[in-house]
């Protein structure tokens, strides 16, 4: 190739150079450095071209060589504009895309209708320099609240070193990365505190400031459930133990307040219990404690039945629970497809159209349920008013293993089929006297060991349970989908770390690829 054919190619780098170096300082790096950098390398580049094609500095105007580098300064111009242009229009729209596979960047519905529910502003801030780890997690995390309720969300970065007066004001501990939220002004402000940096752990903190009160939900003790405090052993896993310690801290980050009852001895429903639980009794209720249920449903109450495979309810529960529609099937469901590696380990997205089930059914969020509990939907032998329906079923491969052993398998006489696994009942309370409400609720749930921590962590598991909480206490905005325990994969990237992926995507990629372009065409121009 001639020296002049290479000087012109020279000098279309250089052009593009000195053309996009303002393009550098304001939209890419910002260095000053860089931009001088590029400038110079442009100038000595179009310097080359210069001195390689001297001779036809006469014939300037008249020779195609010249056209040629005259239309390739206008080519590298349009270039370049439109660079700028379809930059500007990008952060004009600022849409963005979550291509992660859990969604680590999209917020979850229960966030986004806290959001909206704020009545007055809160203020959120971040007690952490700009130099933190997590700040830049962080920022993302506040931007991504603000952009959905601007008006509403607010926040900003204070370090607690220069800022002493705050930091005892909020009673925040060194070493620690705190966020604050306020609520409020003067001496009517409210706060409350974080240190766990997660949307999970922001939300929370969000529906707790925003609070009016607490509500109080009554758990039955006294017939094997599950303890609310403590741990106890599972049954048929000798050395095992296990609680309920993540589901009462999940009710208490939602607004209930968990508390236990004993219905023995005489005493009855508190009059103001707005929920109460039975959660894998595995001891029959007397008729005197069934009484006071039947009474407290009577009257408008709500109640969660979770049952136990390895307990039965007794005659007297079973009755009370057989006149709200459902009846709980000897045995323990199986199923031959749908399953986590065991038939007994039965997986379900098989949804009915119930209000508890309509965001899981959006989210196709698979429930998993160890030992499962058929029920039956009963349509003769109700009380007046109620109304039963399907929630969840199995898929139609299920099927009620009476006799259960290691080689499961239907058999003549057992039921199979699509058998419900939640079952949601209504009755028209309003005429009765004394009541509390005016529609009784009943959920019943054909598995208890679901509420347990081994298996609290299942997304579709936990919003099951706390959608059924958020329907029988007749809450709407708590039927939802809350924010995952996303296991994401991220790299912490620093202030200066993340300045150079932005010069290099958007400045040096770019210009590496109109410099290849270019010398191609030129290339061909000259042959």
């Amino acid at each position: 190739m001639k020296a002049a054919n290479i000087g012109k190619i020279l000098g279309g780098f250089g052009l593009l150079l000195l053309f996009s170096s303002p393009f550098t300082l304001f939209f890419t790096s910002g260095s000053i450095p860089i931009v001088a950098t590029k400038a110079v390398a442009g100038l000595v580049l179009v310097g080359l071209y210069f001195a390689t094609n001297f001779k036809q500095f006469g014939q300037f105007a008249s020779r195609r060589s010249s056209f040629f580098f005259a239309s390739t300064a206008g080519m590298v111009l349009v270039a370049l504009g439109a660079l700028v242009a379809l930059n500007y229009i990008a952060q004009k729209k600022n849409t963005r895309w979550d291509l992660t596979e859990q969604k680590i960047f999209t917020l979850s519905p229960q966030t986004v209708s806290t959001l909206h529910a704020l009545k007055e502003p809160v203020r959120a801030i971040g007690f952490i320099p700009t130099d933190h780890p997590s700040y830049e997690a962080l920022h993302a995390t506040f931007e991504r609240y603000h952009s959905e309720s601007p008006d509403t969300f607010e926040y900003s970065f204070k370090d607690p070193r220069r800022h002493p007066d705050l930091a005892a004001k909020y009673e925040l501990h060194e070493g620690q990365t705190t966020v604050v939220l306020t609520r409020g002004e003067g001496s009517s402000e409210s706060h409350t505190s974080l240190n766990i940096i997660s949307e999970q752990e922001l939300t929370n903190a969000l529906l707790k400031l925003t609070r009016v009160s607490e509500q109080k939900v009554y758990f039955v003790i006294g017939h094997g459930e599950w303890p609310l405090e403590g741990q106890m052993p599972v049954p048929g896993q000798r050395g095992r133990m296990t609680s309920l310690s993540e589901m009462k801290q999940q009710l208490i980050q939602e607004g209930y307040n968990p508390r236990e009852l004993n219905l023995a001895g005489g005493t009855t429903v508190p009059p103001n219990a707005p929920l109460v639980v039975i959660a894998g009794s595995k001891a029959p209720f007397s008729p005197p404690e069934v009484e006071s249920l039947r009474r407290y449903l009577a009257a408008g109450g709500r109640l969660l039945y979770f049952a136990e495979a390895y307990g039965e309810p007794g005659a007297e529960l079973a009755k009370l629970l057989a006149e709200y529609g459902v009846e709980i099937d000897k045995g323990v469901v199986a199923d031959a497809q749908f399953n986590s590696g065991s038939p007994y380990v039965v997986l379900s997205l098989f949804y009915g159209n119930h209000e508890i089930a309509r965001p899981l059914r959006q989210r196709q969020l698979n429930i998993e349920f160890p030992t499962a509990r058929g029920l039956t939907v009963r349509t003769e032998g109700l009380a007046e008013g109620v109304k039963v329906e399907p929630v969840l079923m199995t898929s139609p491969f299920g099927w009620v293993e009476t006799t259960p052993d290691d080689k499961p398998a239907p058999t003549e006489g057992e039921r199979t089929g699509q058998i419900p696994l939640v079952t949601a009942t209504t009755r028209n309370t309003s005429g009765a006297p004394g009541k509390r409400y005016d529609e009784a609720r009943l959920v019943v749930v054909g598995d208890s060991e679901i509420l347990l921590n081994s298996n609290w962590g299942h997304e579709g598991n936990r919003n099951l349970v706390m959608n059924a909480f958020g329907w029988a206490s007749a809450q709407a905005d708590k039927v939802t989908i809350r924010p995952p325990d996303r296991a994401s994969s991220t790299l912490q990237l620093d202030t200066d770390m993340l300045n150079r992926i932005r010069f290099v995507s958007t400045d040096v990629l770019p210009l590496s690829l109109l410099g290849v372009g270019l010398a191609i065409w030129l290339s061909r121009r000259n042959k």
